[in-house]
């Protein structure tokens, strides 16, 4: 259920980033577009009546099935890669705005 979802906001992402014209909300459609990015990875690992991938004296018999821990560990990386690269965005975008005086990628003149 989570899958279609997260299809959804990378279109919706995409979008952003093609019509665009101003550097925040290319920023924020690229962060929209990750979060989409993180959810169908999440729901790629999901599965009905699993349970979480810890072994104890009450889950230690081979019937009972276990969520694959791979896709939600590289989904806590990705977030911590976003947030850099989002920071990044954002320091490049004040840079900008410094130096040109808007965010505005078609009012901006190269001298």
């Amino acid at each position: 259920m989570i899958g279609p979802v997260g299809i959804i906001l990378v279109i919706i992402g995409l979008y952003g980033i093609m019509t665009n014209k101003n550097i925040l909300k290319i920023i924020v459609a690229i962060n929209i577009m990750e979060i989409g990015i993180n959810l169908f990875i999440v729901s790629v690992g999901y599965g009905e009546n699993l349970i979480a991938p810890i072994l104890t004296s009450v889950y230690s018999s081979n019937k009972l099935g276990f969520v694959d821990p791979l896709p939600q560990a590289l989904v806590l990386t990705a977030i911590v890669i976003g947030v850099g690269t989002t920071a990044l965005g954002l320091a490049i975008a004040r840079k900008v705005h410094n130096t040109y005086g808007t965010y505005d990628l078609t009012e901006m003149e190269v001298e």
